[in-house]
Order: C-alpha cells, then structure tokens, then sequence
C-alpha cells in the first residue's frame, strides 16, 4: 500500500442508496450500471492500486432523484452510513456529507448534521440540481452557511433534464457529465456567487469538465459582453485559479496540460471515480498520471498527498 495516496473521488454504493434507486426505477449512472461494492472490496482495490485513503460519497443522481420527504430520509441514511464506515476505519475513509437539496431549509439541518454530530469532512453538491445550476440563487442561503463553516465541497455531475433530449446514442458520462460540470462552474463564475463567498473550497469533477480549456474563452467574455461582468470585479481566470480540481478521468497530456498552464500544483488532487471506473481504469490513471512530462516528482507528490492534507488534515497526521 502506497504511504500517501488520497483519493477524493471515490463512491460507495451501499445497499440502502441500491433499494431506494430501486424502487424509482433507476438502474444506471450516467449511463452505466452500478457495480458491485462493499468497505471490503473498495479497501482490497485501494491496496492493490497503492492508495492509501479514500474521500467517499455517492454518485449521480445523488438523492435528487427523490421526492422531499424520502431525499431528506435518504441523505441522512446515507450520510449514517458514511460516518459508520469512517468509525469502522478512520485511516482509510473520509466521506463528502450529502443534503437535499433543492429543499434549501432541509438542506441546511442536514449540514448542521453531518457537520457538528457526524464530522464527516466536507459536502457532496451536484453540479445541476433539478433545472437549476450551482450559482443559482435558489440555493444562497446554502452558499451563505458552506462559506461560513469554509465547507470543502465536492461537485459532482449529473444529467440536466435538458440534455435528455440531445438526440447523440452515447452514455451520459462520455460527453455531459464534463458539460454539465462546465455550466456549474461558470454559473458560479458569472453570477458573482465565488466572488460573495470566497471561503467555500470546491472540489470540481473530472477536472472541471471542459472549465481549463475554455478558461480564456471565459477571461474575454467581458470585452464581449459588458454585462457579464457586472457582478464579477476580478477577470474570471482569478475565479478559475481559485478551485480545486480532481485528476478522475481527466490524467491524460491534454487535459492535465490545460489544468497546469491554468492552476497552481497546489490546486490539483488525485481522484480515481471507483468503483464507477474500474480498477483497470484507475491502474492506467496512476501510471498516465506518473508519466506525464508536466508532471516531475515533487508536483505529483502534492497532486497525490500533500494537497489532500491541506483540505483533510486529519489524514496528515
């Protein structure tokens, strides 16, 4: 087993998230079947792939899926769960908290949960939530507690009603997963929500989805449209710096070297999306990631270790 490696995106699947999919009538992810998963087998994979420890939360469609009542019953079952299995293993497992939104005043007692009784360490958001986007203002007074606790937020895609009826034959998590995490992140961008609450700290999927690559397109869009920067003082490149992005299906020369020229080292964090990516998948992530010419020994310490430990810093210990 690897002495360092954190991995931040990695999902559980526990049987009662399986029954309460089940009986919307959900059998796939983004496309995909779920696969089988257990504490034992996520902890057997993590030894075999060198990993040391793993941030933990469901996949889409999160608890979105639900209506009010059984999302709010639901996130707290799954978030019980999570706690348990970093009881059972506190040197292996972290979990990201899940809340129902969009039912803004649920949300919110169930981060008062899960943060103060659970101390589970961080939140898991979808990057859409129904029809809307992060950076919604539905969702402010959610934004207004993340910021005031400095909440680490994970977010992670999911299908928008809209592109339903995109008429392409591909799973959703080829194409618009990375498209639905790049609507989030300029939403939060363009309506002003990073500049008011500077002190939540995103985590953004996949390497921010298409985000890196069109960080200038989003930078000139000012010029173009004074209105756009109406609610942002900064370029949106300063906005752009200031997340965090995961490595999950995104180690490749391409896309890590947009996330180089545009990040800081320090902004870049391992992930694997295990179980959903098999373990063959997480294999060739850890070796293209170590083979890359941007990447020498120091940076991919920090982009495996060091950059979970500023976030985590319990694992650092």
């Amino acid at each position: 087993m690897a002495s360092g490696r954190i991995d931040v995106h990695n999902h559980i699947i526990p049987k009662q998230y399986l029954a309460g999919l089940e009986r919307a009538g959900i059998t796939t992810t983004g496309g995909i079947a779920y696969p089988e998963w257990s504490p034992q087998i996520a902890m057997e994979t993590m030894d075999r792939v060198g990993t040391r420890a793993a941030i933990t939360s469901v996949s889409s469609p999160g608890v979105v899926f639900a209506d009010a009542k059984v999302a709010r019953e639901l996130a707290r079952e799954l978030n019980e769960v999570s706690a348990g299995l970093i009881s059972d293993h506190p040197d292996r497992f972290g979990a990201f908290g899940h809340i129902p939104l969009p039912d803004v005043d649920s949300a919110l007692l169930e981060l008062e949960y899960l943060s103060d009784s659970l101390h589970l360490d961080g939140v898991i958001l979808l990057a859409s939530i129904g029809e809307r986007y992060l950076g919604d203002s539905a969702f402010e007074p959610v934004y207004a507690e993340l910021n005031r606790r400095k909440t680490v937020v994970f977010v992670h895609p999911t299908i928008h009603p809209s592109t339903k009826a995109v008429p392409v034959d591909l799973p959703e998590f080829l194409l618009e997963f990375a498209f639905d995490t790049t609507r989030a992140i300029a939403n939060l961008v363009f309506s002003g929500t990073l500049e008011r609450y500077p002190d939540i700290r995103f985590i953004f999927a996949h390497g921010g989805g298409t985000a890196p690559y069109l960080a200038w397109r989003m930078s000139i869009a000012r010029e173009i449209d004074p209105a756009m920067g109406e609610r942002i003082p900064e370029d949106p490149e300063v906005y752009l710096k200031r997340l965090y992005y995961d490595t999950a299906l995104s180690p490749s020369p391409q896309a890590m070297s947009a996330m180089t020229q545009l990040l800081d080292p320090s902004q870049i964090l391992f992930g694997s999306d295990w179980p959903m990516a098999p373990e063959k998948v997480t294999e060739r992530s850890i070796a293209s990631l170590a083979g890359l010419d941007m990447v020498d020994a120091a940076t991919l310490n920090q982009i495996e270790t060091t950059n979970a430990y500023a976030l985590f810093p319990r694992f650092a210990k």
